[in-house]
């Protein structure tokens, strides 16, 4: 069963050629079995998701399944907030906070009947790029043990890749579902920002981050995103604009679509990466696109830009995190001041604390119109220059990575290069753009291969043209069904 892909699934449980809770069990039994190896998931929520599986199984004989997602397994980022059951966001500040809520897509997608295996690993509060940077330790990639899956949704794309659950969620700031979707071979897609309600999604950097998933398809991701999507009074950055039936649009043809060619992202791109994608551009030309060279001149600015504005935010962000209302407290503190500083010192890794005393300092007087200003002027010039190039063409198309995975601990103790490997999926969060990407084939590492992925951004609410223009790519190939070796 978990060969099948989300639709497959959908119509086996239809035909009632499987239960619920036969799927449910399934998956389970693998993620007992495969979990310990890889380190994918936090927390697995077995009773739950049986009781789930039962609750759905009722609908789908009664005839009153609303959903598509009734009864389909699932498994939660750890960044969102879960009623009763342990939301630890990869740190030890949170690794004893159960949240007494449910965040809005948990909400909405639990409303669908759709059955939560667990909550996935993730780099520390969604900062990093390879999934190394979690308190429960490092996420291995299925394809290869010794590399990372990608961050900081490299527990999600990790227990998809591997077949522990058809489908996750992940959230996306600088690049955390469409690196790790790349790195592993899925479909990661980062809807435009405003279109999924981030209540209940413990924040990095409020006007970045935006909540997707990851999937085998861009079928399963149009099936997901169609329950997940819609206007939240409760979110104030949530747009209030209608949801389109993705499915319904997947199968228009995309002869005569416009894709144009981020020139600046072919720049310095690993030649076996650059023929990959080269090649899949071919496949679009063969079904009636035109590709068009485009250039954002400002792009390249993207990454400084974004790790100034980011860090600013988180820094203000996670002061909410001091010892005192939940989370992580230090043991007999002398008094107020010991408690926040040993509390926050003792619960906050690394990573986490270089990015809030980096954007403590840009935020600081004397600082925040030389840095924080600046950067966001930056930001609206890289807007810009998207807005120019969607007015030539449909779709914007490039790498996702500049490299395929790379080895466990082979960056942690240079930052600079870890955030480079952000660099092509950085502007699309400075525009709020939707974007995702797809596995468009393998390069040889040793005896095995490791996926690359191709990367699509539309303009702004342009979901349904993205699947689509995935879509039409996955029934042409066949990257989207390949198995790690070991976990067929």
């Amino acid at each position: 069963m978990h060969h099948l892909t989300l639709a497959e699934l959908n119509e086996g449980l239809r035909a009632r050629r499987f239960s619920s809770v036969e799927l449910t069990r399934h998956y389970l039994a693998r993620i007992e079995r495969l979990n310990p190896t890889l380190n994918a998931l936090i927390t697995v929520t077995g009773q739950q998701a049986l009781a789930q599986a039962q609750r759905a199984d009722e609908l789908l004989a009664a005839g009153e399944a609303t959903s598509a997602l009734a009864g389909l397994p699932l498994i939660h980022k750890d960044i969102f907030c879960t009623d009763g059951v342990l939301t630890t966001c990869g740190s030890r500040m949170l690794s004893n906070f159960v949240a007494p809520y449910d965040a809005t897509i948990v909400e909405r997608l639990s409303q669908a009947g759709v059955v939560m295996l667990g909550k996935a690993n993730m780099d520390e509060f969604a900062m990093g790029s390879s999934n190394e940077t979690s308190y429960y330790g490092p996420v291995k990639n299925p394809w290869d043990l010794k590399k990372v899956p990608g961050g900081s949704s490299g527990g999600s794309a990790a227990a998809v890749a591997a077949r522990l659950a058809p489908v996750a969620t992940a959230t996306d700031t600088g690049g955390s579902i469409r690196q790790p979707a790349a790195l592993t071979g899925l479909t990661g897609l980062k809807p435009t920002y405003g279109r999924v309600s981030r209540y209940g999604m413990i924040a990095f950097a409020s006007s970045l981050d935006q909540a997707g998933t990851l999937t085998f398809t861009a079928k399963d991701a149009a099936m997901v995103l169609r329950d997940m999507a819609g206007f939240d009074p409760r979110d104030s950055t949530s747009v209030d604009t209608p949801v389109p039936d993705y499915l319904a649009t997947l199968d228009q043809p995309l002869g005569g679509l416009k894709i144009g060619l981020l020139k600046e992202f072919f720049e310095g791109l690993e030649a076996s990466t650059a023929k990959l994608i080269r090649d899949a551009l071919q496949v679009y030309e063969r079904m009636g696109a035109k590709l068009i060279e485009v250039s954002l001149p400002n792009l390249p600015l993207s990454v400084p830009t974004y790790y100034v504005v980011a860090p600013a935010e988180c820094s203000s962000n996670l002061s909410r995190f001091d010892g005192v209302r939940f989370g992580h407290r230090c043991e007999n503190p002398k008094d107020l001041l010991d408690m926040y500083k040993r509390s926050r010192g003792e619960g906050f890794g690394a990573e986490v604390k270089r990015r809030i005393m980096t954007g403590t300092y840009v935020l600081s007087a004397g600082y925040y119109d030389a840095y924080y200003l600046r950067a966001q002027k930056v930001r609206r010039l890289i807007t810009d220059d998207f807005a120019r190039a969607f007015a030539q063409v449909d779709v914007l198309m490039g790498p996702t990575s500049p490299t395929p995975a790379f080895d466990i601990g082979a960056k942690v103790d240079d930052p600079i290069t870890m955030y480079l490997n952000d660099i092509y999926t950085i502007g699309a969060n400075l525009a709020g753009l939707p974007a995702l990407s797809i596995p468009c084939g393998m390069v040889a590492n040793g005896e095995t291969n490791l996926p690359v992925g191709l990367q699509i951004i539309g303009p702004h609410f342009a979901e349904a043209k993205l699947l689509n223009v995935a879509h039409g790519y996955q029934k042409e190939t066949a990257w989207h069904r390949a198995i790690p070796k070991d976990y067929e």
